[in-house]
């Protein structure tokens, strides 16, 4: 391992290595009540999916193209919102993401913006879905 590897290794928190590396979120559900898609100035896009169980995060997920910078937000996200109700998820914000990972580099916090807002979309899509039940049949696209 070369000295800019180790120090990779080294400056990060273990918090920001397990959600940079974390796989097992990264899904596209069936049926998602909520979904929320959003691209970043820096190119990224995440997409957040969010299963309810009454008003309950059962499950959540997300695709992204992104940095492992936003990866590793997007975990967070997921990590942060499952098993909490929607009223509580919508409490989540950038700041809370930030400071989970510990080592999240200030020029890489837009990655955390992104993926906040990625879920506030979600949000906002499994209320509208919850108005109307055949969005939930037929699906938000």
């Amino acid at each position: 391992m070369d000295a800019s590897t180790m120090d990779f290794w080294q400056r990060h928190s273990i918090e920001f290595l397990e959600m940079a590396f974390r796989t097992d979120k990264r899904e596209v559900p069936l049926k998602p009540d909520g979904r929320g898609r959003k691209t970043g100035a820096c190119g990224d896009t995440v997409e957040i999916f969010l299963v309810l169980d009454n008003d309950t995060i059962r499950s959540a997920s997300f695709e992204t193209d992104g940095c492992l910078h936003t990866v590793a937000s997007a975990n967070t996200v997921i990590h942060l919102v499952e098993g909490r109700t929607l009223d509580e998820a919508w409490e989540v914000t950038p700041g809370d993401v930030i400071g989970f990972l510990k080592t999240l580099p200030k020029s890489q916090h837009h990655c955390a913006e992104l993926a906040v807002g990625a879920l506030y979309l979600a949000l906002a899509d499994a209320r509208e879905s919850r108005k109307n039940p055949l969005k939930r049949i037929y699906g938000s696209r």
